[in-house]
């Protein structure tokens, strides 16, 4: 057995991990590690930084939440905690990432008591302020517009900081968050006296860059990208005219064994008028884009998830972090400009062994983007006319619009100065 095939069977018992994280970890099922999980624990479980390169869906959370429960419940804090000051801070781009890790963290701290909290935009300040104050933090889950909000308010502060990860940098990168993010950190201790922890799908030279700036010497662990086209995904491409393109989605959606579909469109207006249509057609559907509310969208999840609703119509803030296994369908109603959120699109089907089908649009607005995906896929998709049957008419809408446009409301957000030193009163 080589080292990758060894690494892909360690158990989490090889590890000295601390009772109430062990049984979490078997409540969840959980008896081997991932690679990334093997590879990183072995260091970051000695108090080691480390840098990954990792994509979603290989375990990366896990891992670093194994490491910060471990740490945070072998180092208790005996002397009086404040309020706003958290020991473990964990960082995400985008909402549904840090909705989808704070849930995690829950799983895997059920019985260790600690005091998860989310920081995301989008979501009543009060209502976060509210849990922020409800008793001392153990590890704060934000995005960093939101947490240089609550900064900016002094109503947290991080120099208390014990543990920090960064995940999803290149995606940090690519969003415009790295300002901010280096704003943050720069309200920690200094990286000698603080374990980070940082992931991303690649390691540019920027990449490599900040993780020289905020980690103490880290131990590089990288991951192989899962094969792009796994084999439990069936690919195909229908070229199709732009005005057939919403009846062959129709027809697609009501085939035998399509049960739970996710449509990507690349723009919120288009994403916005197809989950119309498709309610208006009948059909139970439901919205993800970033203009839709946080509580509307976490909602949303819990009815796609619970098969309330039968089809989730989304940007690609839906392509990454969502870990919803049994997806049978991904529609690539347009192509994605960006080879790299194809694969990401597909990854959503075809998860945890079970087969998924990618189906993709290509019309005379976007084939030109195929030949990027192939060179990304490293094949030939297998492109073709989609069969008379599904281009049939779909029945005349039967319900009134129920995706209308909605106003730009403000969450509140309470006044307060901006403090020197960053700190909040001290509130026991």
């Amino acid at each position: 057995m080589d080292k990758a095939e060894s690494d892909q069977r360690l158990k989490f018992s090889a590890f000295n991990l601390v009772e109430p994280l062990n049984k979490a970890i078997a409540d969840l099922g959980f008896e081997y590690c991932t690679p990334i999980q093997a590879q990183s624990l072995r260091y970051t479980l000695e108090g080691h930084d480390v840098t990954g390169r990792a994509q979603t869906g290989t375990g990366k959370t896990a891992a670093f939440l194994i490491t910060i429960i471990n740490d945070l419940l072998s180092n208790p804090i005996m002397e009086e905690r404040y309020i706003g000051e958290p020991r473990a801070l964990i960082i995400a781009p985008t909402r549904e990432l840090v909705m989808q890790i704070a849930s995690d963290a829950q799983n895997l701290s059920k019985y260790a008591g600690l005091h998860i909290v989310t920081l995301v935009g989008g979501e009543d300040y009060q209502k976060q302020f509210r849990a922020l104050d409800k008793r001392p933090v153990d590890i704060l889950v934000a995005t960093p517009g939101r947490l240089i909000d609550f900064l900016q308010n002094d109503h947290i502060y991080l120099g208390l900081i014990e543990l920090m990860v960064i995940d999803e940098a290149d995606r940090m990168l690519d969003m415009g968050f790295i300002p901010q993010v280096r704003s943050i950190v720069a309200r920690t201790p200094a990286k000698e006296c603080r374990q980070t922890l940082l992931f991303s799908a690649t390691f540019t030279p920027e990449i490599l860059e900040l993780t020289g700036r905020w980690a103490m010497d880290p131990v590089m662990v990288e991951i192989e990208p899962e094969k792009v086209a796994t084999d439990t995904i069936d690919q195909i491409v229908y070229l199709v005219t732009a005005q057939d393109k919403y009846k062959l989605l129709y027809n697609l959606i009501m085939a035998q064994g399509a049960e739970k579909i996710i449509v990507f469109n690349n723009r919120r207006d288009q994403v916005r008028k197809l989950a119309d249509n498709l309610y208006r057609n009948g059909i139970e559907c439901g919205l993800l884009s970033g203009e839709v509310a946080q509580n509307k969208r976490v909602h949303t999840l819990e009815s796609f998830r619970d098969g309330r609703i039968k089809v989730l119509v989304a940007t690609d803030v839906a392509g990454r972090g969502l870990h919803i296994d049994d997806v049978t369908h991904v529609i690539n109603f347009s192509l994605p400009e960006e080879a790299e959120d194809y694969v990401h699109r597909i990854g959503r089907t075809g998860r945890a062994g079970n087969e998924g089908t990618s189906i993709s649009f290509a019309c005379e607005d976007d084939s030109f983007l195929l030949p990027n995906i192939e060179e990304k896929l490293g094949r030939k998709l297998n492109c073709i006319h989609p069969p008379e049957e599904l281009l049939r008419e779909p029945p005349p809408f039967e319900r009134p619009s129920k995706f209308k446009p909605e106003g730009s409301g403000k969450s509140g957000k309470p006044g307060g100065g901006h403090g020197r030193s960053g700190k909040p009163p001290r509130r026991r």
